[in-house]
């Protein structure tokens, strides 16, 4: 069985995944981070996120063993992912690798920007989570304080509207809910329910 968790950032998409795989016995992969590896192999290296030529090196040389998952999910990489993501190329470098653990036994959980569109369009089911701009802004400003950084609420909304427009209008595998993904909006949502809320559509699906 293969799930496709689609949202914007901070919807809440990625811990609603990592609570399927684990109901399900699948396998698990955020494929955010794959371009925060790239971005942050950029930032590390003192070069600006719009360098294209060096984004896609640093995509074509990708390894997930070798990933610092605190480390990447630094805000400064999270901007930098979304500048990266939409350079065509990077895309399509790691789209074989995505496709590849998709693939794989006993199934997988993918959650990201493109999987029930570009990743896996053929998915046993597809979820596209969202939330309001303020609410994403909120929950993101609790993690980031949650790891003892100073951020400023209306700053981090500012960047999630910013970063939504770039997902949604960049040319290579834009932002969009699939015709076929049951649209799961957790504003008013805590994470039980909207795990719980998940969970009924995957059932409901596989029934």
């Amino acid at each position: 069985m293969i799930l496709a968790i689609d949202g914007p950032a901070a919807s809440g998409k990625g811990t609603l995944a990592k609570r399927l795989a684990r109901h399900y016995g699948l396998r698990h992969l955020d494929t955010g981070l794959l371009y925060r590896a790239v971005a942050a192999a950029l930032l590390d290296a003192g070069h600006p996120a719009d360098d294209r030529a060096r984004a896609i090196a640093a995509a074509k040389a990708i390894d997930p063993a070798r990933f610092d998952e605190n480390s990447l999910k630094r805000y400064e990489v999270g901007e930098a992912a979304s500048v990266v993501s939409a350079v065509p190329e990077v895309r399509a470098a790691l789209f074989d690798f995505q496709q590849a653990f998709a693939a794989g036994p006993p199934g997988a959980v993918l959650d990201g920007r493109d999987i029930g569109t570009v990743i896996c369009p053929g998915a046993d089911v597809k979820i596209f989570v969202t939330a309001s701009p303020e609410e994403r802004a909120r929950r993101r400003v609790l993690e980031m304080r949650g790891r003892g950084q100073s951020v400023n609420e209306s700053e981090v909304l500012a960047d999630i509207l910013r970063r939504d427009e770039r997902d949604r209008s960049r040319a290579a595998a834009p932002l969009v809910q699939a015709p076929d993904a049951h649209l799961l909006d957790t504003t008013q949502l805590d994470i039980e329910g909207s795990f719980r809320a998940a969970l009924a559509i995957v059932e409901k699906a596989r029934k």
